[in-house]
């Protein structure tokens, strides 16, 4: 099993998206070569013995009379041919199974449309900020001095281009930069708003994108060298709908490989904040590329904790939204019942305009109602805290401290509360490892997971091996587990609008991505390191919304912004 305290400690993360159904991702590796010891052709082993039921038993925790064993092994012995029969027929990693996460479990359906967000742009400007202020700028910052003239899509995109250059020997962040899609883009971006056609508030604004995401243009090699050369014909939806939107893809951004991590087959993507220290996974890349101002923002993906987990490490804002709200389609999958795609940024206003342009279901399905509006009251807003209770001791406790205690200020009533205890939720990330062993099926059998960087205990070649002994059965049940915890964490919300909780340190980052819940990170506080006084290491806090209730965590965390600064703050390597 993975140690999640241990992951929680070191707030090394996981992540992911889906599938692309139009055109299908390339089937895996050839994984059906067995060596010796396989079964075979027809799937039989008559070799197999009650004695080898006995081990098998002593894996998985059980034990059975000889009895049993003997009734047992003819059937066990059949089965291996279906199994090598479902073997041969593994499906590229697009295709989901037929069993995924049903929200409706949760007792609460999804709401219906309404309106979007209601966020008054700036007004256009014709002086232009330079150097690091417009590196740092937000995205209605930029988009006024577009409007105004005081710059072009094409400045704009040749400035971030050159920063990924500059920037990138010492942060490791970029996988592939697209200067040919991405001048392209810009120039008929600009081209447009000569002509009175402005495609809203992301029209032309650089970004940058995991590489898990296909995009045209360049490898999609979710950072693992067996697929360093993979690429792909067509973008992933949430890049078609960025570029719908008016943005302009200029990088492809790291993650660790496979999504676990901040280690890819180029090495280690560092945190701009302290070099020595590496970003955290598994979007590392964006959080390091948003952090260090080399594009306003990204797009990052969570499995669990890899956005919430580099936005903490790398001191920017990170969305991560309900699941299934934003589509997968065209992203890797590693959990088709975990995985989601949400924006990471330098503020809450930003990651509201990126989401509004990503969300809504791949059927066209409208998308329920976001009524995001920075500058609503707070009064009327339900919220329960987990920052009163023991937070422990050391500056990061403190800092969660002082968020409650802006909170206080800003006359929020907060409820302390808990969340649910009563189920075993380190158990049922069983999940996860069994979804994501059953999507690299064919790299491991084959031995190509030998090829990738990190071999070591926590790391996914290992994974991938040892969740071949998690049993169907226990599966299907952790899965009926989760959907007892969707209930319970439905009737907690249904008090509250907002929790406000530690980002790590608590079962909070389990629970809500088994259970779909979207979340909020922002920064709150920028810690000293020991030995270098320029230095920092970023704290951040957790805002958690209902199921589809993006628009009440981000109110809330934009309030706390609003009264702070640490979201403004820039970081050495920058």
């Amino acid at each position: 099993m993975l140690d999640r305290r241990r992951f929680i400690a070191s707030a090394s993360a996981l992540a992911a998206g889906a599938a692309l159904p139009v055109q299908a991702l390339p089937a895996p590796l050839d994984a059906h070569r067995l060596g010796p010891g396989g079964p075979p052709p027809d799937g039989r082993r008559p070799d197999l013995t009650v004695e080898d039921l006995a081990h098998a038993e002593a894996v998985q925790g059980l034990q059975f009379r000889p009895a049993d064993r003997a009734l047992m092994l003819g059937d066990v012995q059949d089965r291996l041919a279906s199994l090598e029969a479902i073997r041969q027929a593994e499906p590229p990693n697009d295709v989901p199974p037929a069993l995924t996460l049903n929200l409706a479990l949760s007792g609460r359906g999804r709401p219906g449309p309404g309106p979007g967000p209601s966020i008054e742009p700036q007004a256009p400007t014709g002086v232009a900020a330079t150097g690091q202020d417009l590196a740092f700028s937000s995205i209605p910052e930029l988009g006024a001095m577009l409007r105004g003239g005081a710059v072009t899509s094409v400045g704009l995109t040749e400035f971030f281009l050159g920063r990924l250059r500059e920037f990138d020997p010492a942060l490791l962040a970029v996988v592939s930069l697209l200067p040919e899609r991405a001048l392209a883009t810009a120039q008929a971006r600009d081209r447009e708003l000569a002509a009175g056609v402005d495609r809203g508030p992301l029209h032309g604004i650089p970004y940058g994108a995991k590489d898990l995401l296909a995009a045209v243009g360049a490898p999609t090699t979710w950072g693992a060298e067996p697929y360093r050369a993979q690429a792909f014909d067509r973008d992933a939806l949430v890049v078609e709908r960025l570029e719908k939107a008016g943005a302009v893809l200029v990088a492809k951004l790291t993650l660790g490989e496979l999504a676990w991590g901040d280690v890819w087959f180029g090495g280690t993507t560092k945190n701009p904040w302290n070099p020595d220290q590496g970003a955290s996974g598994s979007s590392a890349g964006p959080g390091a590329a948003v952090s260090a101002g080399l594009v306003p923002f990204a797009i990052g993906s969570e499995t669990l904790g890899s956005i919430v987990s580099p936005s903490t490490r790398n001191g920017v804002t990170g969305l991560r939204p309900t699941f299934g709200r934003v589509p997968t389609d065209g992203a890797m999958a590693l959990s088709w019942s975990m995985d989601k795609l949400g924006p990471m940024a330098r503020s809450v206003v930003d990651a509201a305009l990126v989401f509004d342009a990503i969300r809504g279901p791949a059927d066209g399905t409208p998308d329920p109602a976001f009524p995001f509006d920075p500058s609503a009251p707070l009064a009327g807003l339900r919220v329960g805290t987990l920052l009163r209770g023991d937070l422990g001791d050391g500056p990061g406790a403190d800092a969660d401290r002082q968020t409650a205690a802006v909170l206080d200020r800003l006359g929020v009533g907060a409820d302390e509360v808990e969340l649910p205890t009563d189920l075993p939720v380190d158990a049922m990330l069983m999940i996860l490892e069994a979804e994501a062993a059953a999507a690299f099926d064919g790299l491991t059998r084959s031995r190509e997971s030998d090829r990738m960087a990190r071999q070591e205990r926590g790391a996914w070649p290992n994974v991938f091996r040892h969740a071949r002994f998690i049993p169907a059965v226990e599966y299907i049940n952790a899965n009926r587990l989760r959907t007892q915890l969707m209930r319970e964490m439905t009737a907690l919300m249904d008090r509250y609008d907002v929790l406000v909780t530690p980002s790590f340190g608590n079962a909070g980052l389990g629970i809500t991505n088994l259970t779909g819940h979207p979340a909020v990170v922002i920064p709150n506080a920028l810690l000293p390191v020991a030995g270098f006084p320029d230095r920092r290491a970023p704290h951040s806090v957790t805002f958690l919304g209902r199921l589809w209730g993006e628009h009440h965590a981000l109110r809330l965390a934009h309030a706390v912004q609003r009264a702070t600064d640490v979201h403004r703050q820039r970081p050495p390597t920058s």
